[in-house]
């Protein structure tokens, strides 16, 4: 029974075997076609002494050799940058020899051409039944990856659109010439803020396609009229930052600003048109007007403000008197900002007294604004600050909100007929729901319009457009006293006058200044009050 099983059994550990080789390269078929069937993973295998004994598709796209080409080569001679030859090798004996492994990393390896190639690279040491050992390296392309990296970097310091240097990189750059020039003791540097004048226009008109088409036209001429030596960053919208190195004086900065305004002023072709365009420009130096960027920054913007408050399409060096002007507006605007909020702004009113019977007929309110010693703020110095920082309509909206209560307040009383006059600025004519806020705010309040006058400087009335004009006539229309301020110290056209809606006019003092010195000729003036348009 045995005898005849013996045989038997040993034939059944051979198939064993064989099954279990035939298995083992069923595996290793299996391994080779997985990682031939990764496209993005390159896969290469090394013998002890680093030559290739096995080269993936992969590694063809990755490192530009083909199998044949590579296989029995030498690692160090196929992929290794000079600089890591050494170490590849001395990681390599170290493996081999005192089991040490090369732990996975990013590294960048050459490509055939001799560019280099960045990866995420991976080690597995296989040992074989006869002793020797096997090296693969699994490499993942990170190309991708640093391309996006790439332009994330790039993004961070340039502007997208006229790829100029960004505010971040111009900021850099300046602090390193600052520090370079604190060392040397020597050399003037110019920081020169460029804002075109009116450029919403362009927006508003062509708009914003057209609009950037503008800006990199304008980026374009700028960079080709300045010194090689000399940066210009885009810093933001329509604003540009010229630095200036190694300047010779304010009459050679501005020799080149003049060139850049007059490039300006040429034009620029767009869609068929040429548009012309004026810039100011804010000037500070370095170190008379300060030594770090944030002061060199701060003056030079603020001395391009005094350029646009000067009339625009010219240049400004920074002067003191410029930060003092800028820390006075600054005051008033934050003293603004806190007396709306904390409601410490208040009304006055003036008594308008009718002559023929000595009855008071309206009264006119006066806005009154307070610093934090309860002292009287004059209304010529906050109003074109209120103007100049957009606060006007927030104070103005609080005018007639406080005039519509006061009238309400005086219901029932000996002043229940009498009208309060408000005056309003100009800003506040530009917004063309006026007229609907005024009359919704009377009807909240339950008064009459009749209850209400508004008051408008001349200048005013005759620099508004249709619209307007418009929502005067709709005021007018509705029962609203409108009077013309200051009359006499501009147009001072009664024929004018004729097309627009008003009711009254208060004509200014200067006006009649000097009528008592020219006795030798009559003045008769004769004002009657009308409820018609003529």
């Amino acid at each position: 029974m045995s005898a005849r099983n013996g045989p038997k059994g040993h034939r059944s550990s051979a198939d064993d075997n064989g099954r279990l080789r035939a298995s083992t390269k069923q595996s290793e078929q299996d391994f080779y076609e997985l990682i031939e069937s990764l496209p993005m993973v390159a896969v290469q295998g090394y013998d002890r002494k680093r030559r290739v004994i096995y080269w993936n598709d992969a590694s063809r796209h990755l490192y530009g050799y083909t199998r044949e080409e590579a296989e029995g080569q030498l690692l160090e001679d196929l992929i290794i940058p000079d600089h890591m030859r050494e170490g590849v090798i001395d990681a390599h004996q170290d493996w081999l020899e005192r089991n040490i492994s090369i732990p996975p990393e990013e590294i960048e390896l050459k490509h055939k051409d001799g560019h280099l190639v960045p990866v995420y690279s991976s080690h597995v040491m296989i040992k074989q039944d006869t002793g020797d050992c096997e090296m693969f390296c699994i490499d993942v392309s990170l190309q991708e990856q640093k391309k996006a990296n790439d332009k994330l970097q790039w993004m961070a310091k340039f502007d997208d659109l006229t790829q100029l240097p960004n505010r971040r990189m111009m900021e850099v750059e300046l602090s390193a010439r600052l520090m370079e020039a604190e060392r040397r003791q020597s050399g003037e540097i110019a920081v020169v803020f460029i804002d075109l004048d009116n450029f919403k226009l362009i927006n508003d008109t062509l708009g914003h396609h057209y609009g950037d088409e503008l800006l990199l036209a304008v980026a374009n001429g700028l960079k080709g009229e300045i010194r090689c030596c000399d940066q210009l960053s885009r810093f933001g919208g329509d604003e540009f930052v010229l630095l200036m190195f190694d300047c010779d004086g304010p009459e050679s900065i501005h020799e080149v600003l003049r060139r850049l305004s007059s490039m300006l002023e040429r034009g620029f072709v767009l869609n068929g048109a040429c548009y012309q365009v004026t810039a100011s420009f804010g000037v500070s130096l370095y170190p008379n007007d300060g030594t770090t960027v944030p002061e060199l920054m701060g003056n030079a913007d603020a001395a391009m403000y005094q350029a646009k408050e000067s009339g625009k399409n010219s240049i400004c060096f920074y002067t003191s008197d410029i930060n003092d002007r800028l820390l006075h507006y600054q005051k008033i605007t934050a003293l603004l900002r806190n007396a709306l909020v904390a409601g410490t702004l208040q009304l006055y009113f003036q008594p308008q007294i009718d002559l023929k019977n000595g009855r008071m007929r309206s009264c006119e309110a006066l806005l009154r604004c307070f610093d934090e010693n309860s002292r009287t703020v004059p209304p010529d110095i906050f109003i074109p600050v209120a103007e100049k920082s957009g606060l006007i309509n927030r104070i103005g909206d609080w005018v007639i909100d406080a005039a519509c209560k006061q009238l309400t307040a005086w219901k029932d009383t000996a002043l229940g007929d009498l009208r309060i006059d408000i005056n309003l600025s100009g800003k506040q004519l530009t917004n063309q729901h006026l007229a609907s806020h005024i009359l919704q705010k009377l009807h909240h309040h339950d008064l009459r319009p009749s209850q209400l006058g508004v008051e408008l400087t001349e200048n005013e009335v005759i620099e508004g457009d249709e619209v307007q004009i418009g929502q005067l006539e709709r005021l007018k229309n509705a029962g609203v006293h409108i009077s013309i301020d200051d009359f006499g110290t501009g147009y001072s056209s009664l024929l004018y006058l004729r097309k627009l809606p008003v009711c009254s006019l208060k004509i200014d003092r200067s006006f009649l200044l000097h009528i008592p010195a020219h006795r030798d000729r009559p003045f008769r003036l004769n004002v009657t009050a009308c409820s018609g348009r003529s």
